[in-house]
């Protein structure tokens, strides 16, 4: 069963799954801030974490998997999520590579009417300093609502460089 930190009103009406980066954990000051604000706004998120990163809480240094090797890990999180009684409209998202690993699921989900939306903190577009190797091809054909929040000076792409891409 996957472990999960809550925030925000159980009776909330939505519920966003948020998943970290590849580098900061789930109670990182940036993913807890963003649980806080969102629960401030009334909803409830659920944190969690890819088991790489839960194994460096019990001293095994793990580096961040290929994102695509965990999406089975995200599928995972959300059914757990609804067998522990989280119900209504789920929207799935996270930080950076959280984001990158849900928008890789996002779709099969989607159709199958498991969540509703979602949503990407930082998408890492490219790796940094490299422009040229894009992560984008399949937000392209996404059919789920999404939205992506970007930094403007975030080097996984910044706001110059995200306006260029073709992503319609």
């Amino acid at each position: 069963m996957t472990h999960f930190l809550f925030d925000g009103p159980d009776t909330a009406p939505t519920t966003i799954l948020l998943a970290h980066g590849a580098g900061a954990s789930m109670d990182s000051p940036s993913m807890t801030a963003t649980a806080k604000a969102l629960a401030a706004a009334g909803l409830q998120v659920a944190r969690f974490e890819f088991h790489y990163m839960a194994a460096r809480r019990y001293g095994h240094r793990k580096p961040p998997p290929r994102a695509e090797t965990v999406n089975p890990e995200y599928i995972k999180a959300t059914a757990d999520l609804r067998a522990k009684g989280v119900t209504g409209p789920l929207i799935i998202g996270g930080k950076s590579m959280g984001g990158r690993v849900a928008s890789m699921v996002a779709d099969e989900m989607f159709a199958k009417g498991e969540i509703s939306g979602l949503v990407c903190l930082g998408y890492p577009f490219h790796p940094p300093a490299k422009p040229e190797q894009l992560r984008t091809k399949h937000l392209a054909d996404l059919k789920t609502p999404t939205l992506i929040f970007q930094g403007t000076r975030d080097e996984f792409g910044t706001r110059d460089e995200v306006a260029t891409y073709d992503l319609s």
